[in-house]
C-alpha cells in the first residue's frame, strides 16, 4: 500500500518533489541506525545472525545508494545521471546482491564477503565522489541560469555531507569501528538537513515573489492564454511549459520550476512548436496572446 501511495504523491504533487525525496532520505536514515543498533545480535530470537548482517549491511548501502539519486533529482545534477541510473545499481547494489544475498548465505564466512565482496564498491567510490564534486561545479558555473541558483558555500556543504557516505564501503573494508561510521554519516546527514531547510525556504520565497509578478496579468488575459492554448490543441503540461517558455525561462529553469527532465522540456517545446505552427519564440508569442500581454504589462 505505501508504494502506490508515494507514486501518487511523486506525480500528483510536483511542487513537494524535492520534500518527498528528503523524506525517502531521512527514511533510510532511520532504518540505518535502528539496524545498525540492533543488528548482529545473537540474543534476538527468531533471526538468525546470518539474516541480521544482510539487513545491517543492506540498509547500508542502500543509504549510501540513494545519497547520489537524491542529488541528482533535488539539486538537478544532470551530471550523476548515468551514476544514479546506472552506476550505483551495477557497482553498488549488485555486488551487495551478489556476495550477502548469494555468497553469505551459502558460506555463512562474513570476513570473506567482505574481504571479497566490497572491492568493486571500493574501487568505484572514488570515481563516484569525483562525479558529484563535477557535476556541483558545473551546476555552479551555470548558477546564473538556475531558477534556484545556489550559493558556493552550499554546494561545498553538500559535498561534504555527502563524503562520509561514499566512504561507508571503504569504512567497511578496512574494518573501520561502528561508532565511526555512525557519527560521520550523520554528521553529512545533519548538514544535508540545514541544506534541505536553507533551500526550501529560498525555492518557496521566490516561487511567491514570482507568483506575484504573474499575477500582474489580469484574469481575462491569463483565460484567454489558455483558450489560446486549448484553440493550438496542447495539452495541460503543454500550456504550463509553453507559459513559462513566453516568459522567457530557459529550458533548466522550467524544468526546475515544473520538476521535470530538461529532456521532458525539450520534447514538449518542439510539440508546442509543431502544433502552433511556429519556429520562433517570438512568434509563438504572439500566436498564443502572450506577445500582446508582455506589451501591456
Amino acid at each position: 500500500m505505501m508504494l502506490p501511495f508515494v507514486l501518487w504523491y511523486y506525480y500528483a504533487w510536483p511542487k513537494d518533489k524535492s520534500r518527498l525525496l528528503y523524506f525517502v532520505l531521512l527514511s533510510l536514515l532511520i532504518i540505518y541506525n535502528l539496524t545498525g543498533g540492533l543488528f548482529p545480535d545473537p540474543q534476538i530470537k527468531g533471526i538468525p545472525v546470518t539474516v541480521q548482517n544482510i539487513i545491517a549491511y543492506g540498509s547500508g548501502f542502500l543509504m549510501a545508494s540513494y545519497f547520489p539519486f537524491y542529488f541528482y533529482k533535488a539539486y538537478h545534477l544532470e551530471g550523476l545521471r548515468w551514476h544514479a541510473v546506472y552506476g550505483v545499481p551495477a557497482f553498488l547494489l549488485l555486488p551487495y546482491l551478489i556476495f550477502f544475498g548469494v555468497v553469505y548465505p551459502l558460506t555463512g564466512d562474513l570476513e570473506f564477503v567482505i574481504d571479497y565482496g566490497m572491492i568493486i564498491p571500493f574501487l568505484y567510490v572514488p570515481v563516484l565522489l569525483w562525479a558529484i564534486l563535477r557535476s556541483m561545479q558545473l551546476q555552479f558555473k551555470c548558477n546564473d541560469q538556475s531558477l534556484y541558483p545556489s550559493r558556493k558555500g552550499e554546494m561545498l556543504a553538500g559535498y561534504w555531507a555527502v563524503f562520509p557516505w561514499g566512504l561507508m564501503t571503504v569504512f567497511s573494508y578496512l574494518h573501520v569501528a561502528q561508532w565511526i561510521e555512525v557519527l560521520s554519516t550523520n554528521m553529512g546527514f545533519l548538514i544535508i538537513t540545514t541544506l534541505f531547510m536553507i533551500r526550501s525556504g529560498r525555492m518557496e520565497r521566490m516561487e511567491k515573489e514570482r507568483q506575484l509578478a504573474m499575477n500582474v496579468l489580469d484574469d481575462k488575459q491569463k483565460a484567454d492564454f489558455t483558450e489560446t492554448c486549448l484553440k493550438n490543441r496542447l495539452s495541460k503540461r503543454e500550456a504550463e511549459v509553453a507559459e513559462l517558455h513566453c516568459q522567457g525561462l530557459t529550458y533548466e529553469q522550467i524544468a526546475e520550476n515544473l520538476f521535470i527532465g530538461k529532456r521532458t522540456v525539450d520534447t514538449h517545446v518542439q510539440r508546442i512548436y509543431f502544433k502552433t505552427e511556429v519556429n520562433r519564440k517570438i512568434d509563438l508569442q504572439r500566436k498564443l496572446g502572450y506577445w500582446f500581454n508582455m506589451v501591456k504589462s
